[in-house]
């Protein structure tokens, strides 16, 4: 029997400026927080959210963030906020911020805000967390009952971002359409393992139309730390439309592919998320037999906005066989998605792909 699952979080508030109203909305979840960001996001909105949480009322505590969505540092952060009595978890930052307090707050069972400071990632709406090992490796998905409670987005606070980060963004989310369609072909489980319901599939259509559209002019104008109406509309396909269509659409090869870097050492850690998922999106594609002009069109696009399309970008170009092997057959593995995709390729079959994308990018003028 069919059962068919939408899943999103409580509340989306997003614009310009609503970082100073975050106090207002965390009352209504709660009015002592627990907050967790790294020491470079707490020196840029610090002072801000300290004045906004006052405001309303809202006591709190800051600890830092130690930079890995690992098993242990959710365990240290779990029993300092156990420990100090809050009824309400907040996280400002990145995706593996992000994800950390998501299980923060899944250990404790109390609501959870998330305050993303870059549109850089799909993490901030989701009900699931990407765990690493204490050195980055990945190990697993952990799901959760729910969705974040409130997710605030202050378009102003992302475009001031280094330009890069927006591009990773809108690199991640292209993959949502590319991988909700490779499960819906393959009537494979979404990521809260339902059918993909017809919402989940337009919001992951959408999101693909919206970063084509406006993505490059988005691009230039974060370059200029500029907010425009192009800016907004990237912001939400990065955030909320990725986020809703990689939950309720499905993922497939190119996250995978993306978690299957870490199977090797090198310079390719020093890329973001969404550099690594662009590859892995493009090979997803010649996996799935793609017609040239389609990857084309996905390779001149990254292009624009200064995304990887070859090896070398990827700092791979040196790469042993034997190594490409081992990141498909991470990829491959039993624990992630590629098998939405297609279950019968071999580590060799991605390895395969990895370097045939590499010779067709070279070629696309």
């Amino acid at each position: 029997m069919s059962k068919f699952i939408f899943s999103s979080p409580r509340k989306y508030v997003q614009g310009a400026g609503v970082l100073d109203e975050l106090g207002t909305y965390l009352t209504e979840l709660g009015d002592q927080a627990f907050l967790v960001a790294d020491n470079t996001v707490w020196t840029l909105i610090g002072e801000r959210t300290q004045h906004a949480l006052h405001s309303a009322g809202v006591t709190f505590s800051w600890q830092q963030f130690n930079g890995e969505a690992s098993s242990n540092e959710i365990s240290r952060l779990s029993a300092l906020a156990k420990s100090q009595g809050c009824n309400v978890i907040v996280g400002l930052g990145g995706g593996k911020t992000l994800d950390t307090v998501k299980a923060v707050a899944d250990e404790l069972k109390l609501p959870v805000a998330i305050v993303p400071t870059i549109a850089s990632t799909d993490a901030p709406c989701s009900a699931l967390s990407v765990i690493y090992s204490d050195s980055g490796v990945f190990e697993s998905y952990r799901f959760y009952s729910k969705n974040p409670d409130l997710v605030l987005v202050d378009t102003a606070v992302c475009a001031s971002a280094p330009a890069r980060l927006f591009a990773s963004g809108i690199a991640d989310g292209l993959a949502t359409w590319v991988e909700a369609q490779a499960v819906a072909r393959s009537h494979a489980k979404s990521m809260v393992n339902g059918d993909p319901t017809l919402a989940g599939l337009a919001i992951a259509r959408a999101c693909e139309e919206t970063l084509l559209t406006w993505g490059y002019s988005a691009y230039v104008a974060v370059s200029e730390k500029r907010v425009t109406p192009a800016v907004e509309a990237v912001v939400e396909a990065n955030t909320l439309l990725s986020g809703l269509g990689f939950e309720n659409g499905g993922l497939a090869a190119a996250h995978a592919i993306h978690n299957g870097f870490t199977a090797i050492d090198g310079d390719i850690h020093h890329l973001t998320h969404g550099e690594k998922v662009a590859y892995g999106t493009l090979t997803q594609m010649v996996l799935e037999k793609r017609t040239d002009e389609d990857i084309a069109r996905y390779i001149r696009f990254y292009r624009s906005i200064n995304m990887p399309t070859t090896l070398r970008e990827l700092h791979l170009e040196n790469e042993s066989w034997e190594n490409l092997v081992k990141v498909g057959a991470l990829a491959n593995s039993e624990g992630d998605t590629l098998k939405n995709l297609n279950p019968h390729l071999s580590p060799e079959d991605i390895a395969n792909a990895l370097l045939a994308l590499d010779a067709f990018s070279q070629t696309v003028k």
